[in-house]
């Protein structure tokens, strides 16, 4: 079996490259990535010297480039994290998002319908739902839900997931598409929530919350995701969607303040700054499809999450500084220090 896994040097994808090197030793992996800002190498360290593991640079807008991969590949599968994903950014620059979540997902496509693929797996979000309210805990995200996008960037991963459906429905691609709710771990981008806060509490930096930190995720331990992925390429059902939720709903202020607790920190820190433009109020998934098809549910609770995710941080502290000490830097300074 060989899969490409577009995206692998970033987090999620760089977890599920660790992971099916692990679980299947006769697989071979191939991981695609252009190395933008959220990719890092120092990822996929510990895989460099697996001889059933290799690496290309490449964009998935690259037509050309992806082509030329599946010829001289030839892979069975195809699993998509490639994406810019962060909501502030794909406000800042929306078009960075367009091009690389649609149009490289058409590209990747294409390139599966003209060389063949016996699976096309789209990792999605849960944030093509859009919110739900604050006042209605009973409600939930289910495969039915109406795409429903507030950002940039929900609107292109909506767009890329259109796409993918109508390669299925009209040229009889085998696809399939995962939504799930926020992830966290080993190896999350210095500038997404968690790890920000970690990074910051340690250096005893303000700590900044959105607007009143009433805002809800239900958060996604990943390696949890990276089992769900592997049951859906293997057993998931042809043109099917399957939302991938942790049943760990917190609000960002409990969020922050579970971190600071674990940091022995104090909540002085907190320093709560302009909400973001639509944010979104409040995402929860129900992953009973997922459940009842694949058995799939998942295994790690939140508290237990943020302990195994704290203690990734302090051992790997050169993997985050050196993120945070070059352009990462410039952008937070652009994004917060005038809130």
């Amino acid at each position: 079996m060989k899969i490409i896994v577009t995206g692998g040097a970033g987090f999620i994808g760089g977890n599920f490259v660790h992971m099916m090197l692990e679980k299947y030793p006769d697989y071979s992996i191939i991981c695609l990535d252009n190395l933008t800002y959220a990719g890092n190498m120092e990822t996929l360290s510990p895989v460099m010297d697996n001889p059933k593991f290799k690496f290309i640079k490449a964009d998935i807008a690259d037509r050309a480039a992806v082509y030329k991969i599946f010829e001289d590949e030839k892979p069975d599968i195809l699993v998509n994290f490639a994406a810019e994903s962060h909501v502030d950014r794909s406000i800042e620059d929306p078009g960075i998002f367009i091009q690389t979540n649609v149009v490289g997902t058409g590209v990747l496509l294409d390139a599966c319908r003209k060389y063949g693929i016996t699976r096309y797996h789209q990792v999605s979000t849960d944030e093509v739902y859009g919110d739900l309210p604050l006042d209605r805990p009973d409600l939930f995200f289910t495969e039915d839900t109406p795409l429903h996008t507030s950002s940039p960037y929900s609107s292109s991963k909506a767009g890329a997931d259109l796409l993918v459906m109508s390669y299925h429905r009209t040229f009889g691609l085998p696809v399939t598409i995962s939504r799930c709710s926020n992830n966290y771990g080993p190896y999350h981008f210095p500038e997404k929530l968690i790890p920000l806060i970690i990074a910051n509490a340690l250096a005893e930096k303000q700590l900044p919350v959105y607007g009143k930190g009433e805002n809800v995720r239900d958060w996604l331990y990943v390696e949890d995701h990276c089992h769900a992925i592997d049951l859906i390429i293997h057993n998931g059902r042809v043109g099917e969607v399957y939302n991938i939720g942790g049943h760990n709903e917190r609000t960002n202020l409990q969020v922050v303040k579970t971190i600071i607790k674990e940091l022995g920190k104090s909540e002085d820190l907190i320093t709560y700054v302009t909400d973001r433009l639509g944010h979104d109020m409040r995402y929860a998934i129900d992953p009973t499809k997922i459940h009842d098809e694949l058995g799939w549910e998942p295994t790690t609770l939140f508290d237990e999450g943020i302990k195994k995710t704290v203690k990734w941080y302090l051992e790997n502290k050169s993997w985050w500084e050196n993120i945070i000490s070059g352009e990462y830097q410039s952008y937070y300074k652009k994004m917060y220090s005038d809130r």
